[in-house]
């Protein structure tokens, strides 16, 4: 029995080590260790043997069946290994391919615009500051020149938070209280320009939303005058929309400048020869500036006796209707692939 059993554990290894498939193992563990192998035939002889010869014999026999069966284990997982990696192989994507193929995103048109203005303005040697879009009254309208119960205070439609005192904090109506911010924070001169977003009350139309972007321009030094604020805003009109399109100033009202003008444009669709879209004017709004008011250098500390400068505003969403010819500012926000895709 013995020399059967070499025979069996000889035998059953070399057909384990054949088996190329897990299909092909379970019946290999079939005949080597099932109820019809020869070892379980051997088994039932045991009981013609003597008690200590059945003894030997049986822990021989389990010792061989142990054998196999951890052969059989080891060579199971190395098929399932085989057999995983294979699939794994045979289901691989080549996202590669998949993402040259696929259409890239973009900067959204007012994102590009806003980082248009600001490298016009940086190469006019202007910085960028930013400020907070939730901000004090102070900030806001006070510093502004704007105190409580201001008859301007009706120009903006206001948000308020619910935060400390009634109707003390907001959010931000225009980038001005990031002037005041500067003015603050450093000593003149000042060149510098405040993009960002801004909250109104606005009912959604055409031409108004209830969110959206401005950037403003402060200048402070000694001997501004506003000669140089129209000489820099035609300069950025001639940069930004070509040298075909020139600005004019017009007399205006601004509770934080004076004096105050608006600031208009040549209409762009006609270039000044008028059209239906400038009403035949040829002439097209596009923000308003003026000097800096006294009051407004008083509530940051600097003495308007020595130091003098300009501001000015435009829509950064307005801007970018007009270079692109868009008529509704709502078409900017509405999220449709096949018109964002255009810019």
């Amino acid at each position: 029995m013995i020399d059967d059993l070499d025979r069996i554990e000889q035998q059953g290894r070399e057909r384990i080590a054949s088996a190329a498939t897990l299909d092909e193992l379970r019946g290999v563990e079939a005949a080597i260790l099932g109820k019809r192998s020869e070892l379980a035939t051997l088994k039932k002889c045991l009981a013609d043997l003597l008690p200590d010869e059945r003894r030997q014999a049986g822990q021989a026999l389990n010792a061989v069946r142990s054998r196999l069966a951890a052969a059989l284990a080891d060579r199971r997982h190395e098929l399932e290994d085989r057999e995983r990696a294979e699939r794994f192989s045979a289901e691989r994507l080549d996202l590669t391919e998949l993402t040259e193929r696929r259409r890239r995103g973009h900067l959204h048109l007012v994102t590009q615009t806003r980082d248009r203005l600001e490298d016009l303005f940086i190469g006019m040697g202007f910085t960028v500051a930013e400020g907070p879009e939730v901000e004090t009254d102070w900030y806001n309208f006070e510093a502004l020149n704007i105190p409580p119960a201001h008859p301007a205070r009706g120009m903006w439609d206001t948000l308020y938070v619910e935060h400390g005192a009634e109707q003390s904090t907001l959010l931000r109506t225009h980038t001005s209280p990031v002037q005041i911010r500067v003015l603050q924070a450093q000593q003149p001169p000042i060149y510098s320009v405040m993009p960002g977003r801004v909250y109104r009350r606005d009912t959604p139309d055409a031409s108004h939303l209830p969110v959206f972007h401005q950037i403003e321009g402060l200048v402070v030094d000694r001997g501004i005058s506003m000669a140089h604020l129209a000489g820099t805003l035609e300069a950025f009109t001639s940069a930004y929309f070509g040298g075909s399109i020139h600005s004019r100033l017009r007399p205006s009202y601004f509770p934080f400048t004076e004096p105050s003008a608006e600031y208009d444009i040549n209409c762009i669709i006609c270039e000044g020869s008028g059209c239906r879209t400038c009403g035949q004017t040829g002439w097209l709004e596009l923000g308003g500036c003026g000097m800096v008011h006294p009051n407004v250098f008083a509530a940051v500390g600097l003495d308007p006796e020595e130091w003098t400068g300009f501001a000015f505003g435009f829509g950064i969403d307005r801007l970018a209707l007009m270079r692109h010819g868009i008529d509704d500012l709502r078409e900017l926000f509405t999220n449709d692939v096949r018109f964002l895709e255009q810019f």
